[in-house]
């Protein structure tokens, strides 16, 4: 279904391009001829393909390959082919004729073994010498499961490669890898077979955006939100094993919702015929996204999903899956063009219809004077303003793009007709009257147009590794701090009613019902939220804050922020020292989107310690505070005080002598040397700031900042040290992640021991010291 929509997307605003036609005989190899998706969609899809470019100076040979045993695979394949099918506007005699010629070159053979891989090749070679062709290329297809990827790859790469001067096109299925790690050992292994440019990563972008005409709209300034929705009636019944793996993010929104976003997102290139160009655009998108946290999204099951998982997996009666069937997520692109636009993704089996679509609200600043039943029809400018990429499912039944009437009349090409739905039809809130709606003369099916693109050679319609692992890198964080979280019961179906509706504010997405919520219905009232409490105790005879991740974010935020707003009604400013790394990234984007009180304007900002890599650099902490803070709020620039660890071309050389200038920065505008709140960490070998065990400097002594040595690349650092920390009103130090639980307890044992255990050492001299640890980190 998802295929149908961008396909949708890009017969209307998106501009296909024209490779230069190919000559000579290309041999297609269907790996996986018998199963599901060769039945359903791509034996069409090769016919469809035959269809178009039989005569253009193209002979061809469709060879359909399995495990299967001959005799059986070509029963099984003969009863595929039986179900093609022509376009509606062909004559019968023609459809005929040309279904008799595509039988006729189809081929059922096994390939099991790498002597049958050497004999379909040279079977391929025998029919070229044959018949006098010279070989333009060769298609695989890869029908099958990743695990069989490896072994087939091999066999092509050391038996079936096309002879010189001939191209080869592998053509890959999602899913590409569990998370970031298996995408990295399956893109690794692949590569050690094929060269990047023969490999097409099929996830349905299948077009480019030709967006010249609403780049004045296609902005913050203009759009409200955009929506990506994938809804599906249907539930996992059947496909158990799968979905237990994967689940709705992995499945739907990691690759068919993310690549429609990058698609709306991206900047054009000057040269749009550019594949390279357009790839590299979309990389753009990646590079912005603002980081997931839990917050981000909400998940959902169906109630019959974990019995239906006991019944065909054969798990005891006391299993209850964790996997969410239901999925929505709030995504943020930190740039110039959508700061602060949200996009919300969302995708779910057993829901109330089937449909998808792309949507783009735009804010509407219009104010009318006269009263509803005086608005000119259709086009008032107080009438909501939105573009739609509709798929052919819905109340519509047909792919469609619906542009409200007081936005702008689109030009779309001949191949799409104005439409008319049945009387009295809304969508999205308006009548169907209220948009220019249109559809496609002819549709054509997902993967006939998937397997065109392949044909050609059109190598920017595919995914590349470098952007399937960013798109990995995206998601990873958020699964793994979903995997231990309950998902929402839900019935099904209508009977879902305002359960799975949600809201967003403040960078979080929420369900709006806050009911209680259960994985395991049993007797006695479900715990509310408000039993859960943030535990305070004592750490190492100081104040200790411990609670889930989440609530301990928020709650050392607004520890900070109050922290903040005394001392500059007391001295008229605020000095806050920063640690980098990748602890503090979920507390700057609190402090970025939930804290408009915040005494920025008299914030001075410093940096707890520093790689020593330019600040440009993605290494550096400062580039991190840059990211996810510094962006998205307004304090002066003369209040940033960044650690000088590039000066003159070169990186924390001693004669430049940095660390002397960031000590005496600080001693000119921070009174008394004395910080009115440091944030550090803690390292899993007890280090803290950049100070590390048996560190020569920093832990003791009359210097302010110092030059450090890390035993993890890059080595070289610049740290404020020990006896500087000491001296800051309120030192807050943030632990958080199970891998913090080993050193949590050992350093909870230990004195004051800083040669071995930096962190032991840190003890304000008139200040505060408070622990704040997550869960993970503190009991594990």
């Amino acid at each position: 279904m998802w295929n149908m929509l961008i396909v949708a997307m890009c017969l209307a605003l998106l501009g296909c391009l024209q490779a230069q036609e190919l000559q000579g005989h290309v041999s297609i190899i269907l790996l996986g001829a018998t199963g599901d998706l060769a039945k359903k969609y791509l034996w069409q899809g090769l016919f469809q393909l035959y269809l178009d470019e039989a005569g253009r100076g193209h002979s061809f040979s469709f060879h359909g390959a399995a495990l299967t045993a001959p005799k059986q695979g070509q029963e099984l394949m003969a009863k595929a082919l039986e179900s093609l099918s022509c376009p509606k506007d062909m004559a019968p005699s023609h459809c005929a004729e040309h279904k008799d010629q595509f039988l006729q070159l189809s081929q059922y053979r096994q390939l099991k073994t790498a002597e049958d891989y050497q004999a379909l090749n040279k079977d391929i070679e025998a029919q070229l010498q044959h018949a006098g062709l010279r070989e333009a290329g060769r298609i695989f297809y890869f029908s099958v499961p990743p695990f069989a990827y490896e072994d087939i790859a091999r066999n092509i790469n050391s038996s079936c490669r096309p002879g010189p001067g001939a191209w080869l096109r592998v053509v890959l299925e999602k899913p590409f890898g569990h998370d970031h790690f298996s995408a990295q050992q399956l893109a690794t292994e692949l590569g050690t077979f094929f060269q990047e440019e023969e490999m097409y990563r099929v996830d349905h972008y299948l077009g480019k955006q030709n967006r010249k005409a609403l780049d004045g709209l296609w902005n913050r300034h203009h759009v409200e939100r955009v929506e990506i929705i994938m809804k599906e009636t249907v539930d996992a019944e059947g496909r158990t094993s799968f979905y237990e793996e994967y689940g709705v993010i992995r499945d739907v929104l990691q690759n068919h919702l993310t690549e429609v976003l990058t698609l709306v997102a991206m900047e054009l290139p000057h040269n749009v015929s550019s594949a390279e160009a357009v790839l590299r655009h979309k990389l753009q998108v990646f590079q912005a996204l603002r980081g997931l946290q839990r917050g981000s999204a909400v998940v959902g099951q169906y109630q019959s999903y974990s019995e239906q998982v006991r019944r065909e997996l054969q798990k005891p009666d006391s299993f209850h899956s964790l996997t969410p069937t239901f999925a929505a997520v709030l995504v943020h692109i930190d740039n110039l063009r959508w700061e602060g636009v949200p996009f919300i993704l969302m995708s779910g089996k057993a829901l109330d219809e089937r449909v998808g679509y792309a949507r783009i609200l735009f804010k509407n600043q219009a104010c009318c004077v006269q009263s509803e039943k005086h608005w000119a029809a259709a086009q008032s400018q107080c009438l909501p303003r939105q573009l739609v990429f509709h798929i052919g499912h819905g109340d519509l039944g047909s792919p469609a793009v619906l542009v409200s009437r007081n936005l702008f009349r689109p030009s779309l090409p001949s191949s799409w007709k104005e439409m008319e739905g049945p009387p009295g039809l809304r969508l999205f809130g308006s009548p169907l009257s209220d948009y220019y709606a249109y559809s496609p003369v002819r549709e054509r099916d997902a993967h006939s147009v998937l397997l065109s693109h392949i044909f050609h050679g059109r190598k920017n319609f595919f995914i590349t590794t470098e952007n399937l692992l960013a798109s990995w890198n995206f998601w990873t964080p958020l699964l793994e701090s979903l995997a231990h979280k309950a998902p929402r019961l839900y019935p099904g179906g209508a009977e879902n009613g305002r359960l799975l509706d949600f809201e967003f504010s403040s960078g979080r997405l929420f369900f709006s019902q806050q009911q209680p919520e259960q994985l395991v219905p049993g007797p006695g009232p479900a715990p509310m939220p408000s039993d859960f409490q943030v535990l305070r105790a004592k750490y190492r005879e100081s104040p200790l804050v411990s609670a889930w991740s989440e609530e301990l974010i928020s709650k050392l935020a607004n520890d900070i922020e109050a922290t903040a707003v005394r001392a500059v009604r007391r001295f008229g400013q605020f000095h806050l020292a920063l640690s980098g790394g990748s602890s503090p990234v979920a507390l700057f984007q609190q402090l970025a989107t939930a804290h408009y009180g915040f005494p920025w304007a008299h914030t001075h900002l410093w940096l707890v310690d520093e790689r020593c890599v330019p600040l440009s650099d993605p290494e550096s902490n400062f580039q991190g505070l840059q990211a996810h803070l510094l962006q998205h709020v307004r304090i002066p620039y003369y209040n940033i005080h960044p650690m000088p660890v590039h000066l003159q071309q070169r990186l924390c050389a001693e004669e430049d002598q940095g660390a002397q200038i960031y000590a005496r920065e600080i001693s000119a505008l921070v009174a008394n040397s004395s910080f009115d709140l440091v944030l550090l960490g803690m390292g899993a070998d007890g280090h803290t700031a950049s100070l590390f065990p048996q560190s020569p400097t920093g832990l003791d002594g009359e210097q302010l900042v110092v030059l450090t040595t890390s035993p993890s690349q890059p080595h070289r650092r610049m740290s404020l040290s020990l006896p500087l920390i000491n001296r800051a009103k309120k030192v807050a130090v943030l632990v958080m992640g199970r891998m913090k639980r080993e050193i949590t307890t050992l350093v909870s044992r230990v004195g004051h021991e800083p040669k071995k255990w930096p962190i032991s050492g840190v003890l304000p001299h008139s200040g505060q010291l408070v622990w704040y640890m997550d869960y993970d980190a503190f009991l594990g």
